[in-house]
């Protein structure tokens, strides 16, 4: 299968099994969005989830969150793991969006990765899903799927993204992320992974193993 065939198969496979893919993390606004993000590093979604239900009954806006304060904010968030650092980072990138975007989340990657916590990962799921902007976000299970899938080399989670944004048209980046994500969580696992019992790798794998 040349590669041209083998994107075609990986989307088709992917609309297949997940024509319309949620976004996993809970949210109501651009910036409950940011947090919960900023939260789900080294942390499941569910986990997240079930912290961000009490965490934005309290503060759902970055004024909110200020008045929270750290302490608070770690006290809640404590069970998704590095709470102290993601509690800094929360309560310091409130504070940047009220002081310098007038308690607005921003829409330009430069912007939002000025502020504290947030990566060029988590720009690109706000600039994707909020802003309806060209991107394609990279997580674990998409960067080690691509390599899997022969599409990347896996040599850097920025390679990976030069190379998705390549295989599938700009049009589909938003829906692909999100596709890949729950794939690689219910089919295509990093641990006992098996060819022939893979939608997309008993096709195209066949002759390879991890």
């Amino acid at each position: 299968m040349n590669r041209a065939a083998k994107i075609k198969f990986i989307g088709d496979k992917l609309d297949e099994l997940y024509p319309n893919p949620p976004i996993p993390l809970d949210f109501t606004s651009p910036f409950t969005l940011l947090v919960a993000v900023v939260l789900s590093a080294q942390c499941t979604d569910i986990r997240v989830n079930q912290v961000t239900a009490v965490l934005f009954k309290e503060a759902d806006t970055p004024a909110k969150m200020i008045k929270l304060g750290v302490d608070r904010i770690a006290e809640i968030i404590k069970p998704c793991g590095f709470f102290n650092t993601k509690s800094v980072n929360i309560f310091k990138l409130s504070q940047a969006l009220v002081e310098k975007f007038k308690g607005e989340v921003p829409h330009t990657f430069e912007e939002l990765e000025s502020l504290p916590g947030v990566g060029h990962k988590t720009a690109s799921v706000i600039m994707s899903h909020i802003f309806k902007l060209p991107a394609f976000p990279v997580d674990t299970h998409i960067h080690r799927l691509a390599e899997r899938w022969g599409l990347s080399d896996g040599s850097s989670v920025e390679k990976t993204e030069e190379d998705l944004k390549k295989a599938f048209p700009e049009s589909e980046w938003e829906k692909r992320h999100l596709q890949i994500i729950y794939f690689g969580r219910n089919y295509c696992k990093a641990r006992g992974h098996k060819d022939e019992e893979c939608p997309i790798c008993s096709t195209i794998r066949r002759k390879t193993r991890d």
